[in-house]
């Protein structure tokens, strides 16, 4: 093997324990880990509906959202309390607007909701609809970890848009393949 590989295995987390960026040391199930190991699974959720997508546009609006999610996950890794000073990389208003003009545009482009709708449509609606779940959840996470360490508020803003984007995402990927919002009849 070569010296300057990276070894995929370190064997430091046999016993239940990783480094943040910082290298503090804290348990996997530490609320930090849970927050970014929670943005990583949204991660490969988006990835799974970007493949499923022929959408060139889409698919590359994915690439953005994949990428600053990966910005956010080492935000949430990082250990602001450690000695180490990383430049570490930000989020910027720029990107919670760019979620925001595509909510308007996805919006603009569908029919006034008058009541819930479920969850499904078609398999490219369904993949959104787990990653709107699933970044709530993040977004959950985060928040609880906001409250025992502080997150930047770019952090804490841009999730709260993500899972907007992507409940619009699924029912306008529904419209276009010419399935219809299944409505919530209560």
């Amino acid at each position: 093997m070569s010296e300057n590989k990276f070894k995929i295995y370190s064997k430091t987390g046999d016993k239940g324990e990783t480094s943040l960026i910082g290298r503090t040391r804290v348990p996997k199930y530490h609320q930090r880990v849970e927050a970014y190991g929670t943005l990583d699974e949204l991660n490969a959720f988006i990835a799974v509906l970007k493949n499923q997508l022929k959408n060139e546009d889409i698919k590359a609006e994915l690439s953005t959202i994949i990428e600053v999610i990966f910005r956010l996950e080492s935000l949430v890794a990082y250990d602001q309390k450690t000695e180490l000073k990383k430049k570490m990389p930000q989020i910027s208003n720029s990107d919670i607007e760019f979620l925001e003009k595509a909510i308007d545009r996805y919006d603009d482009n569908l029919p006034a909701l008058t009541n819930f709708i479920l969850p499904g449509g078609n398999l490219e609606s369904s993949y959104a609809h787990v990653c709107r779940t699933v970044s709530r959840r993040a977004e959950r996470e985060v928040l609880r970890l906001n409250s025992l360490e502080a997150v930047p508020d770019e952090v804490l803003k841009y999730l709260n848009r993500l899972s907007d984007y992507f409940f619009l995402l699924s029912r306008w990927l529904c419209s276009e393949s010419e399935c219809k919002d299944e409505i919530w009849k209560v």
